[in-house]
């Protein structure tokens, strides 16, 4: 019988390497004691004292933490940018400050329509790092349209309009979805309030499959005075809402003419008061128990109904 003396040494574990949040690696308690004491002037892991930037991390390719390349930090900045006409989505200024150059901001952006908001410092430090000295703004990578102009070209070029109204659709997936249904569907411009709509960004135009660089998006200051405009231009506001008492299918509403689609937000849907002023209200019929849909899946729908009854129609 061998004995437990003669048998052949197990191989020794290789001991795991830690690495700290830099990347560096880190010794184990007990090495800790045996590790030399770490020049004068350097602070532990031999590193220069006071963080020196030579001492690179682990990993170099990995990108800092405030990358946004769509982002304006500081009130000079976001002046210079409102008044080169950059289209920017939403700027964001620190409450209680005010100055000329706050004030010439907020009116430059009133005139642009852009949604300006007063948020405490913890909102400001949340978006940059960086000095933004009580103002930051992200420039949108689209470039709004005057929903007006786009109206009046569409009858000028003989073509029947067909738009998409959003109401308070805030997330920017289901905007990006409902973008890449309204261009398959032959929508020739959505149209979002200024205040309450999902901002375009990178994920927005990455769902949308590219069709915010294709489908004009017209932001209006108020949908209220927006829907009566496009009434007395002879559009028809059609609303989509779960509480209409004629179904989609039915056919009972002719979309082969100038149609305005509404839309209402995830959470409550159309607001009372754009419902009201719809010429029609529709549902769209379902079988399951789930008694409401997705906003971009819904959207696909209605405005399928839209392109089937105009090609029937050989509109």
């Amino acid at each position: 019988m061998e004995k437990s003396t003669d048998r052949p040494d197990r191989p020794l574990k290789e001991r795991r390497t830690y690495f700290d949040s830099e990347n560096r690696p880190v010794p184990r308690e007990r090495d800790r004691d045996e590790r030399p004491a770490a020049p004068r002037g350097e602070g532990r892991e031999g590193r220069p004292a006071g963080g020196d930037a030579s001492a690179k991390p682990r990993y170099p390719h990995r990108p800092a933490a405030d990358r946004s390349i769509d982002m304006l930090f500081g009130l000079r900045p976001i002046q210079e940018a409102l008044n080169a006409a950059r289209t920017l989505e939403k700027i964001y200024l620190l409450r209680g400050t005010k100055n000329s150059m706050t004030q010439e901001i907020t009116d430059l952006a009133k005139a642009a329509n852009i949604p300006v908001s007063l948020v405490p410092i913890e909102k400001l430090n949340d978006l940059t790092r960086k000095n933004h000295q009580g103002a930051v703004a992200f420039v949108s990578p689209i470039d709004y349209q005057p929903l007006d102009n786009i109206l009046a070209g569409l009858y000028e070029e003989g073509k029947v309009p067909l738009l998409l109204l959003l109401d308070r659709v805030t997330d920017v997936r289901n905007f990006g979805a409902i973008a890449r249904n309204a261009e398959c569907m032959g929508v020739h411009a959505i149209v979002v309030p200024s205040r309450g709509a999902a901002q375009i960004n990178g994920d927005a135009l990455k769902t949308s499959a590219g069709a915010l660089n294709i489908i004009p998006v017209c932001r209006e200051p108020n949908l209220k005075e927006t829907i009566s405009f496009l009434q007395q231009s002879g559009v028809t506001v059609v609303a989509c809402t779960e509480k209409a008492d004629a179904s989609l299918e039915a056919g009972t509403v002719d979309l082969t003419g100038p149609v305005a689609v509404l839309m209402g937000s995830e959470e409550d849907g159309i607001s009372p008061e754009y419902l009201k002023l719809a010429d029609h209200k529709l549902r769209i019929p379902m079988a399951g128990q789930i008694g409401s849909l997705n906003v971009s899946v819904a959207s696909g729908i209605m405005l399928f109904e839209v392109l089937r009854q105009r090609l029937l129609a050989g509109a």
